[in-house]
């Protein structure tokens, strides 16, 4: 039977990045579920939060990346259509046209002139730059974009379901698509 583990403030523990065997980054679980499967040796501790989880017999630090003691194979499909939240989650929640903080979702060629909803011609932007470019195409306005839309990586796309940054502990484990990256000037 497992421990019954108090602490002060049980809603602010916040979430852990669970890696597969392999170390690739799987998902992002509570880390009461983490601390479960760490007890249960389905898993061990790869960096430590802050904090500790306690109970009357044992205290184990709070854990913020966790690694599967197994490998779990991933399905590599990435739907066809993309989703806001999927957009979002590739383009870092930021505008690919200022870097702002992304707000809406824009066809890169407007679907008035033919675009298609699909991953290759949808990024994410900021009202701002959205209003600005309206239905007219990136040629006319002048601008272009610092990198090509593409479908996500699996890992995007269930990562961060309910939260819009990783945690800065999980970053040396998240892969970075966007290392290419470039500023609009």
């Amino acid at each position: 039977m497992l421990p019954n583990f108090f602490t002060h403030n049980a809603a602010t523990l916040g979430s852990a990045l669970v890696l597969n065997q392999s170390y690739e980054p799987l998902c992002v679980i509570p880390v009461k579920r983490a601390a479960v499967l760490l007890l249960t040796r389905k898993a061990e501790t790869v960096t430590p939060g802050d904090g500790f989880l306690r109970s009357e017999t044992m205290h184990i630090p709070v854990p913020s990346v966790v690694r599967l003691n197994r490998y779990v194979p991933i399905p590599r499909q990435v739907g066809a259509s993309p989703s806001r939240r999927g957009v979002f989650a590739r383009d870092d929640w930021r505008c690919v046209y200022c870097n702002a903080s992304a707000e809406t979702i824009d066809h890169v060629m407007p679907r008035s002139r033919g675009g298609t909803h699909t991953w290759d011609n949808v990024v994410a932007a900021c009202a701002p730059c959205n209003h600005r470019k309206s239905d007219k195409t990136l040629a006319e306005l002048g601008w272009r974009l610092p990198r090509l839309p593409r479908p996500p990586s699996g890992w995007q796309l269930r990562g961060f379901r309910g939260q819009r940054r990783p945690d800065p502990a999980w970053e040396a484990w998240l892969p970075r698509h966007g290392k290419e990256r470039a500023r609009l000037s």
